[in-house]
């Protein structure tokens, strides 16, 4: 779509160059997406040389402006990464473009990234006009359909993974209401060596829930964790109705379950 707004592009962008009515733009499929009047110009951050998967001793840094396909190749030795990038059904043009910031920041319910890293337990690094940078979950991230803890001039700059969260045993559900629809249910279960268990309920509610057990949860356990999750939190669009989702989330909850305990 046609931001006919837009009078200028500044590329490469950078903390102290925001004024109202500008828009960070990553791969720009999200942006582009849908109208949006208020845009007047646009501050690229492909532009600014981020390597797209940065190794460390004990992290993985993702940087904002990495592609799916950089993921998908940088880490394929992650089940649950490919699992989620291939959760786009996307073709490769997408693979090519679409970055994991603009997937977090777009903040649809269905977006894979958004599930990916609140359940490894990712850190957000943001950036702010001023350049100072603060922190925050990746669970916590977005807030809502269409909605984020960004503040005005804020920009993503990178997620922060724990190579201790990417080594963890993960169990993975998809639904959808099409073999190659959007994604209705994403459910991502994680078990760590010392017992505990966490549940990631993404894609049926408009912002992640993350439930997390001590130990292995028993069936009623889980069904009351399930029920902390208010019944106006479950999306309702042409992709699946309330009831279905949350009937969906409790089947895979338990096949997830089963699993992790097998």
């Amino acid at each position: 779509m046609d931001l006919n707004t837009v009078t200028e592009v500044i590329s490469p962008a950078g903390p102290g160059q925001w004024r109202p009515g500008d828009a960070w733009m990553g791969g720009g499929t999200a942006l582009f997406g849908e109208p949006r009047p208020h845009v007047t110009r646009l501050l690229d951050l492909t532009a600014a040389g981020w390597p797209p998967v940065t190794v460390r001793d004990d992290s993985v840094e993702i940087a904002a402006t990495c592609t799916i396909a950089q993921l998908a190749e940088r880490l394929s030795e992650h089940t649950v990464v490919r699992q989620c990038c291939h959760a786009f059904l996307a073709s490769f043009k997408i693979w090519n473009v679409a970055t994991v910031g603009g997937n977090l920041c777009a903040a649809l319910p269905a977006g894979p990234m958004i599930s990916l890293t609140a359940a490894l337990d990712g850190v957000c690094v943001l950036i702010g006009p001023d350049g100072r940078e603060r922190r925050v979950p990746a669970a916590g991230f977005v807030t809502g359909e269409g909605t984020t803890v960004l503040r005005d001039g804020e920009f993503l700059r990178a997620i922060h993974l724990s190579k201790t969260a990417l080594g963890t045993r993960t169990a993975y559900r998809r639904g959808s209401l099409h073999r190659h629809g959007r994604s209705a249910v994403l459910l991502i279960g994680r078990a760590q060596p010392n017992g505990e268990m966490s549940l990631t309920v993404t894609a049926a509610t408009r912002r992640p829930y993350v439930l997390r057990f001590p130990q292995p949860p028993s069936p009623a356990e889980l069904d009351a964790a399930l029920d902390t999750i208010p019944a106006g939190q479950y999306v309702d669009d042409v992709h699946g109705r309330p009831v279905w989702r949350r009937h969906l989330t409790r089947h895979y909850a338990a096949q997830i379950r089963t699993e992790l305990t097998a």
